[in-house]
């Protein structure tokens, strides 16, 4: 009985300690947290370039793989503590969702990167591609050439890359696929620049969700005995690579007009 008595004494007097590894933790996922979030806003209002922004969501990155690695053995600490009581499972807990939230897109983003052809101009057309009219004249000297030479086996990069991608021949005549593209561009909420039903050519430009990237697009739609052929070009205005965003562009909203 005495022994019994002891031994919850001893139970009820366990000391307690604060886990170290889920402060740092905690630390480092906020400033991780931060850190990509003044990036994201920084380069959405203009206030620092493309290549500062990439550089800090990077920094930010790291730290948070610090910030959940630190969780994780903050957790462990937790949970097979035996003599001390360790505390700070909140904060572990707050530390890996936040260190995730910044971790995980960027790995999913430097993943896709390594699958896909460093390029940023993706067409249906390699020999013909279409041409940037009225989105050429507002593109400046810091965005990316629409030249289609940079790099120099742009056509071969991509050919090897994307094999299935090419223009679709849909059943309607041109004017019913023009006003049905001109839907499904604005319903993406793509800005158009330019639309020009007699020549079937529409030029909008597509921002991402996240970090405001524009990417600009051209469709030119042309008869063929009845039928419409439909082609489309899709180019980054900044990066050397677009991580494969311009042919699911492509392919996605082609996939769209084809079935409306």
């Amino acid at each position: 009985m005495q022994g019994t008595i002891e031994a919850t004494t001893k139970m009820k007097e366990k000391k307690q300690e604060r886990s170290e590894f889920a402060r740092w933790s905690f630390k480092h996922a906020c400033i991780s947290a931060t850190l990509a979030a003044l990036a994201v806003l920084g380069f959405r209002f203009g206030i620092m370039n493309y290549q500062v922004a990439v550089v800090i969501i990077i920094g930010a990155a790291a730290l948070g793989v610090i910030a959940v690695l630190s969780a994780i053995v903050s957790i462990l600490a937790i949970i097979t503590a035996v003599e001390t009581k360790v505390t700070g499972a909140p904060m572990a807990i707050t530390g890996l969702i936040l260190g995730l939230a910044v971790v995980t897109p960027v790995f999913q983003t430097i993943q896709a990167g390594y699958k896909v052809p460093r390029i940023h101009d993706i067409t249906t057309d390699l020999q013909n591609p279409p041409a940037f009219t009225a989105i050429a004249a507002i593109r400046t000297t810091d965005h990316n050439p629409l030249d289609r030479k940079t790099p120099a086996r742009l056509a071969e990069l991509q050919q090897a890359g994307y094999p299935g991608l090419g223009p679709i021949l849909i059943d309607k005549d041109p004017a019913r696929v023009f006003e049905n593209a001109v839907s499904l561009v604005e319903e993406r909420g793509w800005e158009i620049v330019a639309a020009t039903a007699g020549k079937g050519i529409i030029e909008a430009t597509a921002t991402t969700r996240i970090m405001g990237f524009k990417d600009d697009v051209v469709i030119r739609i042309s008869a063929k005995e009845g039928q419409s052929i439909v082609d489309m070009r899709s180019a980054s205005r900044i990066g050397i690579s677009d991580m494969g965003t311009n042919a699911a562009r492509i392919r996605l909203f082609l996939n769209d007009l084809n079935n409306t």
